[in-house]
């Protein structure tokens, strides 16, 4: 039963997946960590400035790094804004499929001294801004992306998570989190990461309560003394938290109806991609 739910986990999601023994995707870039050979895409502009920022873009289960910017167009924006994005690949787990082991009982694989170890020797071999290197992703990778900011806030200054939350690890581990910048999005006809909190904690997944709960969570660590609510669209109100002691802000975007799907456009009225740069790029 719960492999496959798990299946069910992120199929719905726009990352498509491919044969369990092309998983590696052929024109990944290899990086050794603990004894392993890990892989990663990487997208650098031409004439790209010194000291710029770094953006992990993470998949979701079942995914593949290489299918990453066809849901979020972040090379375009990387182009257009001088900064370098890179898509990670999840290694398999234990029932030999791609996932990010955001403390999940899946796998005892390392994740976050992974995606830290990786994201430190691109700063360097790309002379790139250790203040300002950021992590988004799509559902797996939303959860991972909690975890990166949880544990590694040395490495990974904010973080974005696209139909995600936090794994009931993170969640009840809590507080060891410092501040950081947030942006959560969700859509209330979510069944595979539902917002009010009943997701199954099979495999470690689900703990964490409703999303707003998550939210009030992050709000009140860094302090936010305001709130502005913009409607986006018909059906999309944006949550505005700001006015911190430490600069820090914590976007919700709630899109009314929307199931397990990345928002890009139409009547959700943003696209996810921009959105994520649109935060990043105020730290």
């Amino acid at each position: 039963m719960l492999n496959r739910l798990l299946l069910l986990f992120f199929l719905s999601t726009a990352i498509s997946s491919c044969n369990k023994e092309n998983w590696f995707c052929g024109d990944c870039i290899e990086f050794n960590y603990d004894g392993a050979e890990r892989q990663y895409l990487i997208h650098v502009p031409e004439n790209l400035p010194e000291n710029a920022p770094l953006v992990f873009a993470l998949h979701g289960y079942t995914g593949y790094a290489k299918h990453v910017d066809a849901a979020l167009n972040l090379n375009e924006l990387a182009d257009a804004n001088g900064f370098v994005v890179c898509y990670p690949q999840g290694s398999l787990d234990n029932s030999s499929t791609p996932h990010w082991n955001a403390r999940l009982e899946l796998s005892d694989t390392d994740d976050i001294g992974f995606l830290s170890a990786l994201a430190i020797a691109l700063q360097s071999e790309y002379s790139l801004d250790p203040a300002r290197t950021f992590t988004s992703g799509i559902s797996n990778g939303g959860f991972m992306s909690y975890a990166l900011v949880a544990e590694a806030p040395q490495v990974f200054k904010a973080a974005a998570s696209i139909i995600g939350t936090m794994s009931g690890y993170t969640w009840e581990n809590r507080n060891i989190i410092q501040t950081a910048p947030i942006l959560q999005v969700s859509g209330t006809n979510d069944n595979i990461v539902p917002s009010d909190g009943t997701m199954n904690t099979d495999g470690g997944w689900g703990g964490a309560p409703d999303i707003q709960t998550v939210m009030d969570f992050w709000i009140d660590l860094n302090n936010c003394t305001s709130t502005d609510t913009v409607t986006v669209s018909d059906i999309t109100t944006a949550y505005i938290h700001s006015d911190s002691s430490n600069g820090n802000q914590v976007w919700y975007y709630e899109v009314e109806g929307m199931g397990h799907e990345v928002p890009n456009g139409g009547t959700k009225g943003f696209k996810s991609g921009e959105l994520i740069w649109q935060f990043f790029s105020q730290y």
